[in-house]
């Protein structure tokens, strides 16, 4: 994260500055996103066994193998979105990722907005924290009026 603040003020490769409101911003829903993240995988590899006591019935294997190979996975993600030179690669693994949860708690009948769409709302917060810091995604899906 360190990178980020010494991109403030400057023209990163896109050639436009980011202002710091927007970088803090980003920063900020960035730091949100990876510590979710980033416990989710932790307890996923850590403590399987409770990760499956206090999980809901969705149709996944109650395999404390399966649990940690999903925490493995997560964690590759959020490092790779962590890192700010590999932070798209892992924003675009991180929403396959998530998308197989909303497809998961979607067939096993979950609450819609409780369960089922929370995966949607973190890649919002994913995709979101690197649309502010990032000129280039900027200008790659800039909204028009």
């Amino acid at each position: 994260m360190a990178s980020l603040a010494t991109e403030v003020g400057a023209l990163p490769r896109g050639g436009v500055q980011i202002s710091r409101v927007r970088m803090r911003a980003g920063t900020a829903l960035t730091v949100l996103a990876v510590l979710f993240l980033g416990m989710d995988a932790a307890a996923k590899l850590i403590m399987p066994d409770a990760m499956i006591d206090h999980s809901p019935a969705i149709g996944i294997p109650a395999d404390a193998g399966f649990y940690r190979l999903l925490g493995a996975i997560l964690a590759l993600c959020t490092v790779l979105y962590a890192w700010p030179r590999t932070a798209v690669l892992g924003a675009v693994l991180l929403t396959g990722y998530l998308g197989g949860a909303v497809a998961t708690h979607l067939i096993a009948g979950s609450p819609l907005f409780g369960f089922t769409l929370f995966g949607v709302y973190l890649g919002a917060f994913v995709w979101a924290g690197l649309w502010l810091r990032d000129a280039r995604l900027r200008q790659l899906f800039a909204f028009r009026a």
